[in-house]
């Protein structure tokens, strides 16, 4: 599968495929560009896949802030112009940016939305309860590594490999997209992701449900959740639980659900059959 690179407005995309059927992919909030190479190199004739290093991650983690979910939106759309996504264009998102896709999709049609493991509005908060304690509760090890440095990729690498959501399912993709995320000098590499981009979309993700509110219910395309039944860390209980979901099934009438079979909420990007699932309900109509 041809992969490509660019750059709009100093944000860094790529394409992958050639296909005149664009779908537009936005990624987690510790993530890459590189958490839809599986699905971009299984996409079927006719499609090409976009997806963007978001502001404070990847190769665009020298942009600026202020970060926060709109401004990614913002962002998404920006690229969907440039890369003349038209109203037969896909919007997905995981994770994190499955909500950015939320509030992308409110904005301007897509001949359908499909929600990755992200996008309805978690359990909030407690009262005066501080929100970067349940970002860390939430992230675990994936915000932990943003403070570290390692001696060597392979350290990196190895990190990974013991983090529970990817032990026992480590592949050529996840490495690939583990190797992405590096900067720095040897001796001394670190994440691409910025804390402090991480910081304030956590933030905003846990305080601030009546805009996510507002722009599920003002989405007109086709929208569709696909839900890994483990979590983060490999959990029994994921992301989002039913419990979680069943009201929004009933508000929102028209939203396809769907759990991926045994998978978790890494693995339903990178492990082949997850994949191939996912592939098919960016692909196929409804």
């Amino acid at each position: 599968m041809k992969v490509e690179f660019d750059e709009v407005g100093g944000q860094r995309i790529a394409t992958f495929g050639t296909g005149p059927r664009k779908i537009i992919a936005v990624h987690g909030i510790t993530a890459s560009l590189m958490a839809w190479g599986a699905v971009g190199r299984r996409l079927p004739d006719g499609w090409s896949l976009v997806a963007m290093d978001l502001r404070g991650r990847g190769h665009s983690a020298g942009l600026p802030g202020p970060y926060g979910l709109p401004r990614h939106a913002e962002d998404v759309l920006r690229v969907a112009g440039h890369v003349g996504a038209d109203g037969e264009a896909v919007l997905t998102g995981h994770s994190m940016g499955a909500y950015v896709a939320v509030l992308a999709a409110a904005r301007r049609d897509f001949a359908r939305v499909v929600l990755v493991d992200g996008g309805l509005p978690l359990a909030p908060i407690p009262e005066g309860a501080d929100p970067d304690a349940a970002l860390e509760a939430l992230l675990g090890p994936a915000l932990a590594r943003l403070r570290q440095t390692y001696p060597s990729a392979e350290a990196y690498v190895d990190f990974f490999k013991a983090h529970p959501a990817f032990a026992g399912r480590w592949n050529a993709d996840v490495e690939a997209y583990v190797r992405y995320d590096l900067t720095g000098p040897e001796g001394a590499l670190r994440s691409r992701a910025m804390g402090a981009a991480v910081l304030e979309d956590g933030r905003w993700l846990h305080l601030e449900h009546e805009p996510l509110t507002r722009a599920l219910t003002a989405i007109t395309a086709p929208l569709r959740l696909l839900r890994a039944p483990r979590g983060l860390l490999d959990q029994e209980t994921g992301l989002l639980p039913d419990e979680l979901t069943r009201p929004w099934k009933e508000r929102l009438p028209g939203l396809r659900d769907e759990v991926v079979p045994d998978c978790n909420h890494y693995t339903i990007l990178f492990d082949e059959r997850c994949v191939a699932t996912v592939v098919d309900r960016l692909t196929s109509p409804d």
